[in-house]
């Protein structure tokens, strides 16, 4: 759980219609219950909304300090992949693997899975809007409990944007790193398993078996397309700035 001493809310400059803004500004109204969920479809899609997520995941320490040292957990975040699994996310802390899920292509499904797991704001990418019919109730449900939601591009930029997140501090570039890293490389295994004093996901076995898994993903070359996306958003001080769109929920619902 090194995102909570990583990274807070004050290593991003936040902007809204240009203007200078505070992290507050993304997520209105955050509270220790609310829980952020990220639509993945493509390979490590989710690195184009890396400063989001990060984001709501200081904010998600910062409601309750206590999680940071007192009662120390993992944030309550989520990635959706839509369709098959498309690359570990979890160098974020999406962890443990219950909060990555791979889930079939089916609208249905993945409205599903938005609903039981409680999240209250919500990522997708920037896919178009259809005309789907969902499972009886769901959508009020969804409709009922989402307070936010957003589209994001997996190359980090989408036209039109409400808002900007730039990264201020080396810290908020770890995380996509790391996880093209250990999406090419089989790191050093623990010795034993994991115990249930075990308090980081890296020295837990499990953690290596699910990087190993998802490493079939993706291929060299998406890695290096993800990589060259990433780099082509550096700025002179290797720091990223990405965009995204605010949309009504009944819109996002209807872009599953």
């Amino acid at each position: 759980m090194h995102m909570a001493h990583l990274i807070s809310s004050g290593m991003f400059d936040v902007r809204v219609g240009g203007e200078a803004a505070p992290a507050s500004a993304v997520f209105p109204d955050w509270t220790a219950g609310d829980r952020f969920g990220i639509v993945i479809d493509e390979p490590f899609g989710g690195l184009g909304a890396a400063h989001l997520i990060q984001l709501a995941t200081a904010l998600f320490y910062d409601a309750k300090p206590s999680r940071r040292g007192e009662r120390p957990v993992y944030p309550e975040i989520y990635a959706l992949h839509y369709g098959r699994g498309f690359g570990a996310h979890a160098p974020f802390d999406f962890w443990p693997a219950r909060r990555e899920a791979i889930l079939e292509e089916d609208h249905r499904v993945l409205l599903d899975a938005i609903n039981d797991r409680g999240i209250t704001r919500l990522a997708i990418p920037n896919r178009p809007r259809r005309d789907i019919e969902h499972r009886p109730k769901e959508e009020d449900a969804a409709l009922d409990r989402i307070v936010s939601a957003f589209v994001y591009s997996p190359a980090g930029r989408v036209e039109r944007p409400d808002f900007t997140i730039r990264g201020t501090s080396a810290r908020t570039e770890y995380n996509t790193k790391k996880v093209l890293q250990l999406a090419a490389e089989t790191p050093e295994r623990p010795a034993a398993e994991a115990s249930p004093s075990t308090t980081v996901k890296e020295t837990d076995t499990s953690y290596h078996d699910w990087l190993a898994l998802r490493r079939a993903d993706t291929t060299p070359e998406d890695r290096e397309r993800a990589a060259l996306r990433r780099r082509a958003r550096l700025d002179e001080a290797g720091l990223t700035t990405e965009s995204y769109r605010v949309i009504a929920v009944a819109d996002a619902l209807r872009r599953l």
